[in-house]
């Protein structure tokens, strides 16, 4: 008979350790950048689409602004963004990429595949996780609307 509460057997524990895991691995690359793994997750962001609303970024990321607000404010200090309120509406704040930022990602170019050869899984092995994930995510997410 299993037992369906052991540990070994839970998806939540699986994808915690999983976290856990990559974000110790991502720590040794980030330090080379002077980036944090949630700052970093923040510049990815940008590096995408610069410019964006500190709103936009809480969505993509999925955190708050009282969490995303002191990420923002290290970054800043760091020289790598600025925030600039919009002139059409004082209220709302746009994060920009400083140069020092911007030339940043060049530095940050070969991380993903760096983490990538640390697993073990072929890129279509990994890629495969990746969307599983995404639909695990996404399931989640509409099941806690409900």
């Amino acid at each position: 008979m299993t037992d369906e509460l052991a540990l070994d057997r839970q998806v939540c524990f699986a994808l915690y350790s999983a976290s856990r895991a990559a974000t110790a691995a991502y720590r040794p690359l980030l330090e080379d950048l002077g980036l944090t793994y949630p700052q970093y997750l923040v510049m990815l962001t940008l590096w995408e689409r610069d410019g964006r609303g500190v709103r936009e970024i809480c969505a993509e990321l999925g955190l708050d602004t009282g969490t995303l607000s002191p990420l923002l404010k290290r970054l800043e200090g760091l020289g790598l963004i600025e925030r600039r309120r919009l002139s059409t509406d004082e209220r709302r704040v746009e994060i920009h990429l400083t140069a020092t930022g911007a030339a940043l990602r060049g530095r940050a170019q070969d991380i993903p595949r760096r983490l990538a050869g640390s697993t073990g899984m072929s890129e279509s092995e990994l890629a495969a996780l990746r969307e599983a994930l995404v639909r695990v995510t996404h399931a989640l997410q509409d099941s806690t609307r409900n």
